[in-house]
C-alpha cells in the first residue's frame, strides 16, 4: 500500500490511557458529514508485505475495515522457523472536520485457524497516539484442536473511551500480530491462523464514536 494513499472515512483509537486531550463536550454526537479523509502513513510488518494490505472506510463515517491477503503464521511440519509469528503495523493519519474528535469503540478481527492437538495459537492488538508513553494491548487465545473460521472482539465501555485531542494532529498506530505455537503432541504437523482476505469475507473492522469539540457552534 503506498504511503500516499487517501481514503475518505473516519479512524479512531481504541484506548483506556493515552496522551492528556482537551475534554470533548458531554455527550455522544452523529458522525460528523462533512469529508473525512485518512492518509495511510506507513504500512510495516511480515504480516502485511507491500500490497497486500487494503483500508476500506464506511459510508456513514462509522467504522473502517482493513483487509489483508497475505496475513499468515505457522508452525510445525516443515514450516519456516520464523514464520510462528506475523505482524502489521499500520501508522494512519486523521483528518476529521474542525470540531470533531474520536475514538474507538470496538474492534472486530477475523480470520481463519487450523491448530492441532496439543497446538495453540493468538491474535494480539496494540493502539497508541503518535507521543503517547501509554499503549493499551489486547490478546485472545485459541487452543487446539481447531479447524475453523475464528472472531475476536477488542471493546472498551463507554465511559472509559479516550479521545484524540481537539485541533491537534496525532498518528494513530495500530499493531496486530498472530502467534503459533506448535507444542510437542503434533510437532510434525503444521498448524497455522491466517487474518486474510482471499474469500473476500475475513477482515478487520474498527467502529467508531463522535464527539464534539469545545467550542464547536
Amino acid at each position: 500500500m503506498a504511503g500516499g494513499l487517501l481514503l475518505s472515512g473516519a479512524v479512531a483509537a481504541l484506548l483506556t490511557s493515552a496522551l492528556p486531550a482537551q475534554s470533548p463536550s458531554s455527550g455522544f454526537v452523529d458522525p460528523p458529514p462533512d469529508k473525512i479523509v485518512i492518509k495511510v502513513a506507513t504500512v510495516n510488518g511480515s504480516g502485511c508485505p507491500q500490497g497486500t494490505a487494503a483500508v476500506a472506510v464506511s459510508e456513514d463515517n462509522t467504522a473502517f475495515t482493513v483487509t489483508y491477503s497475505d496475513y499468515l503464521a505457522q508452525a510445525g511440519g516443515g514450516s519456516d522457523p520464523t514464520a510462528f509469528r506475523r505482524n502489521c503495523q499500520l501508522s494512519l493519519i486523521v483528518h476529521v472536520p474542525q470540531g470533531f474528535t474520536y475514538a474507538i469503540a470496538s474492534a472486530d478481527y477475523r480470520g481463519f485457524a487450523s491448530l492441532q492437538r496439543g497446538a495453540s495459537g493468538s491474535q494480539r492488538a496494540s493502539y497508541y497516539f503518535q507521543g503517547s508513553p501509554s499503549t493499551v494491548s489486547r490478546n485472545h487465545p485459541f487452543s487446539g484442536p481447531y479447524n475453523d473460521n475464528w472472531q475476536a472482539t477488542d471493546e472498551t465501555d463507554w465511559a472509559q473511551l479516550v479521545y484524540a485531542p481537539c485541533g491537534v494532529q496525532r498518528n494513530f498506530n495500530i499493531n496486530t500480530e498472530l502467534r503459533v505455537n506448535a507444542g510437542t503432541q503434533s510437532a510434525d504437523k503444521v498448524s497455522f491462523m491466517t487474518m486474510d482476505s482471499t474469500d473476500g469475507d475475513i477482515s478487520t473492522v474498527y467502529h467508531m464514536a463522535w464527539k464534539e469539540c469545545p467550542g464547536k457552534s
